[in-house]
């Protein structure tokens, strides 16, 4: 027995063909009366899900219906009970964000993929790095930089050159965007217990923005970073394809 279900789609019209066929097919509830939540849509929809219903502490069963689909299961309308009753369950911990303003302002937002910090300007950023209070790189001058989880190393971490990380790592990628300065300096590997500071130099001529997922807090001077193991995020894959392998094997694509 698998439980109450409930189906949410992205409003593309792959994604809402879908929705249809599942609710006429299997008995559902609203997602917030359900066991299991099936998402249809792709990676973007998984990640707004996971962060609506945050707090709710049901799975979620993604299923295919958008672009890329890297958290995504395939799509089949038949088997469904089937297939969750066999999911693999994989947990997740988001990253907690908190910013300072250059009008002072305060400002928390949680990151299941990444934190990224962006240049705002024609101008490079200025960005002084702290692991644990300790300073490591007093000036990276950049287009920005960003933390991401194991989760989110395959996505704007993989696309700005950082390493892929397993599950099971326990670590955090550290990686520039379009370093100028150090130019040498590739990134960083960190324990997944660490608190990483960011400082803005020069926040009134070179604007930088923080981004959580798809939060975005623009004119920052500080942002702190951080895992919150507090916050237990369950994803459910099939065993054929799930989300540890799905990362090995990006290792290997040509």
């Amino acid at each position: 027995m698998v439980g109450k279900l409930a189906f949410v789609a992205a409003d593309g019209p792959l994604a809402q063909d879908a929705l249809q066929r599942l609710q006429n097919h299997y008995e559902h509830v609203p997602p917030e009366q359900a066991d299991i939540i099936v998402a249809l849509g792709g990676d973007g929809f998984m990640l707004e899900m996971l962060h609506r219903y945050l707090y709710r502490h049901v799975p979620i069963f993604g299923m295919n219906r958008g672009t890329v689909g890297f958290l995504m299961n395939s799509f089949h309308e038949d088997g469904l009970p089937e297939r969750l009753a066999r999911a693999e369950p994989v947990q997740l911990h988001p990253l907690r964000m908190a910013v300072r303003r250059v009008n002072g302002e305060v400002m928390e937002a949680l990151a299941i993929n990444e934190v990224s910090l962006l240049r705002e300007s024609r101008q490079a950023a200025k960005i002084r790095v702290l692991i644990d209070r300790r300073v490591r790189l007093e000036e990276l001058i950049c287009d920005g930089v960003l933390v991401c989880t194991p989760a989110g190393s395959t996505a704007y971490n993989l696309s700005a050159h950082g390493a892929i990380l397993p599950l099971g790592a326990n670590l955090l990628g550290l990686t520039p965007i379009s370093a100028f300065r150090p130019r040498r300096w590739l990134g960083a590997l960190l324990p997944h217990t660490v608190a990483i500071d960011f400082e803005i130099r020069e926040p009134q001529k070179r604007p930088v923005s923080a981004v959580a997922d798809y939060t975005e807090v623009r004119q920052v001077t500080a942002v702190h970073v951080r895992e919150d193991r507090g916050i237990v995020m369950t994803l459910l894959f099939d065993r054929e394809h799930n989300l540890e392998e799905r990362i090995l094997m990006e290792q290997f694509l040509p």
